[in-house]
């Protein structure tokens, strides 16, 4: 008797997180009416069923569980939060691949979710080689996915979802299990709407930049949506190149780089906190990094473009675009010098800043590293020494060591295994190894057969299908993702 009322009581609450997986997805659906709006203006039926399809479906999912919410409040645990955050985001690059496979363009389904999850993982990845001739409702539906995945489906879902009764605390600490976390305000949702508001500000003001460059609508408004989401794709073959406008690329690469910042840093600026913008480590140590990579990239780049200013426009934004992840491009630099070349590979290794769009390792767990490893060597030199980790001037925890080191192999061993298997798949190992280092960091873009000339259209079937998981599992910054593989997980 009291096994079947366990095993009820266990019906009812896996129930109850699916109910909340189709909740999320439905907070989500709103952003496919703008598509299905172009999807109309173009006339063709087969791209309208592409995008009224999935909306059908989201909303005959999220409708009955947002009436089961109305009377129901309903709290979970820091453990389950990590399923349901994986499961939302293997919902909606599904849901995000299905306009690309009923648009009637010849599109596989293998292609349809690695593109969906790309641009859900805000990844520069394509298997398009000619995005020029896809209607313009796909391209917006591209657009879109990077910038709802920029931000993050979970930290709209958390903003919203305390009217139905469910926490979201969880949700966020699973979505975002980096080193450094914290609340701008007191209430995590509150914390949520100022980041999107943050965010849209941003946005806005890009894209206003964007037509003041030139720039038509349309355009502008798909290349903000990608450059704040450190998304990197565009609406060209060519991508911002296209223009050939200097003032589109500084443009685009002061973005990036805010993009990169921890979005937490301008809630303090609005807020006046500017002392602890001064002494955010972090933050210090990415401009620090962009500013030896632009110089090294400028310098090894004059023997090219003969002229210092074009040197620095290509070098820097290049440099902005890898270290940013955004994956973004206006030069063919698989032809520069073996230093440039260099300096753009190392910053694969890096990425931007917690609580940015970027992906990567991210900054303050190699300031972490950094510190540590001076630490180390005092010790050596003091054995009876005691040493922390100081950041933003504050002295840090040593499990805050022990969890950066740990992520920091598991993430090279997610590379190494990637790139064991692609390279078995008959690809060559620079590009195999690249092609790994991209997709977990959510650049998009490297070397090789992934280099500026290239795309993913080339890779095996089984091979987009692991690199769409990688990608995810990048995104989610692993933990979230490898936790449930863990055999306590299941039987906590």
């Amino acid at each position: 008797m009291v096994y079947t009322r366990m095993c009820y009581i266990q019906y009812m609450h896996s129930l109850m997180l699916l109910r909340i997986i189709a909740l999320t997805l439905g907070i989500a659906a709103p952003m496919l009416l703008p598509s299905l709006g172009l999807a109309f203006a173009s006339g063709e039926s087969v791209l309208i069923r592409a995008f009224a399809l999935p909306l059908g479906i989201t909303l005959g999912c999220s409708l009955p569980a947002l009436w089961s919410f109305r009377k129901t409040p309903f709290q979970f645990r820091s453990q389950e939060g990590f399923l349901l955050v994986f499961l939302t985001w293997i919902g909606m690059s599904l849901l995000g691949a299905l306009p690309y496979y009923l648009a009637g363009r010849g599109i596989s389904f293998t292609d349809a979710v690695f593109e969906s999850a790309c641009g859900f993982a805000t990844t520069g990845a394509s298997t398009f080689s000619d995005v020029e001739t896809l209607p313009r409702c796909l391209l917006f539906w591209r657009s879109t996915t990077h910038w709802f995945g920029g931000m993050g489906i979970i930290l709209l879902s958390v903003a919203l979802m305390p009217l139905l009764g469910v926490g979201g605390f969880q949700l966020i600490k699973a979505e975002a299990p980096g080193p450094e976390k914290e609340k701008v305000t007191p209430k995590i949702t509150a914390t949520a709407k100022i980041l999107w508001l943050v965010y849209c500000g941003l946005t806005l003001m890009l894209f206003l930049l964007y037509l003041l460059g030139g720039m038509n609508g349309f355009d502008a408004i798909c290349h903000a949506f990608t450059t704040m989401a450190s998304g990197g794709v565009s609406t060209k073959n060519t991508g911002l190149s296209f223009y050939d406008a200097p003032f589109i690329d500084l443009v685009s690469m002061v973005f990036m780089l805010l993009a990169g910042l921890n979005f937490n840093l301008y809630c303090k600026l609005l807020k006046g906190q500017f002392a602890d913008l001064l002494h955010n480590s972090e933050g210090r140590a990415y401009l620090l990094i962009f500013g030896i990579a632009a110089a090294l990239m400028t310098g090894s780049l004059l023997s090219v473009y003969g002229s210092a200013g074009t040197a620095a426009r290509y070098g820097m934004y290049q440099a902005a675009s890898i270290l940013s992840t955004t994956g973004a491009i206006i030069a063919d630099y698989e032809t520069w010098p073996s230093l440039a070349k260099a300096t753009l590979f190392i910053l694969m290794f890096i990425g931007g800043c917690s609580g940015s769009t970027a992906g990567g390792i991210k900054v303050i767990r190699h300031v972490v590293l950094w510190k540590q490893a001076g630490n180390e060597l005092r010790r050596i030199i003091y054995p009876q020494g005691i040493f922390s980790v100081q950041l933003n001037r504050k002295a840090g925890r040593k499990d805050v060591v022990y969890g950066v080191a740990g992520f920091v192999f598991l993430y090279l061993m997610v590379i190494a295994g990637t790139t064991l298997i692609t390279a078995a798949s008959g690809t060559d190992l620079f590009s195999a190894f690249s092609a790994a280092l991209s997709v977990i960091g959510n650049t998009g873009v490297g070397f090789g057969t992934i280099g500026p000339s290239h795309n993913y259209g080339a890779f095996p079937d089984h091979i987009k299908w692991l690199f769409s998981f990688v990608m995810i599992a990048g995104r989610l910054e692993l933990w979230t993702v490898f936790v449930l593989f863990a055999p306590e997980y299941w039987r906590r």
